[in-house]
C-alpha cells in the first residue's frame, strides 16, 4: 500500500502527469511487488525558477529535476529491491523528462505496520486478521 509523492520541475502538464503516474505505478508493481489497487500517486509541479540546487535555480541551470517520496510497509522489500527501484525510477524519469539534474532524489520511507494503514485500520491489524482467515 504505497503512497507516492512525486515532485517534478516545470509547468503543470496533465498529460505528463498521467504518463508519470503510469510509469511510477508500473515500476512500483514490478520492482517492489506492490499491489496497484492500493497504490496512491500524487504529482506536484514546481516551477523551475523555484527549484534550487546549490542555490542556483533549475531555470538558470536549464535542466529538470524530480523528487520522489514513497512510503511502504517496513521490512517488505530487500535492500536489492529498493536499490533496483531507485535506479529504475531515475532511468525512467530521465527518459520521460529529458535532461535531469544528477541531484534528483528518490526516497523510500519504511513505515512500521502499527503506525501506517488505510480504511481506518493499521497494516499490522490487517496482517493479523488476514492470518486468522
Amino acid at each position: 500500500m504505497p503512497i507516492i509523492d512525486l515532485k517534478v520541475s516545470g509547468p503543470e502538464e496533465p498529460a505528463l502527469a498521467q504518463q508519470l503516474v503510469k510509469e511510477i505505478s508500473h515500476l512500483t508493481k514490478n520492482v517492489l511487488n506492490k499491489k496497484p489497487e492500493v497504490t496512491v500517486v500524487t504529482i506536484t509541479f514546481v516551477q523551475d525558477y523555484l527549484w534550487f540546487v546549490n542555490s542556483v535555480s533549475l531555470a538558470e541551470l536549464n535542466t529538470k529535476s524530480f523528487h520522489l517520496n514513497i512510503k511502504i510497509s517496513d521490512s517488505t522489500n530487500l535492500k536489492t529491491d529498493k536499490a533496483k527501484y531507485i535506479e529504475a525510477v531515475h532511468k525512467s524519469l530521465i527518459s520521460i523528462l529529458g535532461g535531469v539534474h544528477p541531484v534528483s532524489y528518490t526516497a523510500i520511507h519504511e513505515m512500521k505496520a502499527d503506525a501506517y494503514g488505510y480504511e481506518g485500520l493499521t497494516i499490522e491489524y490487517k496482517l493479523i486478521t488476514n492470518q486468522k482467515k
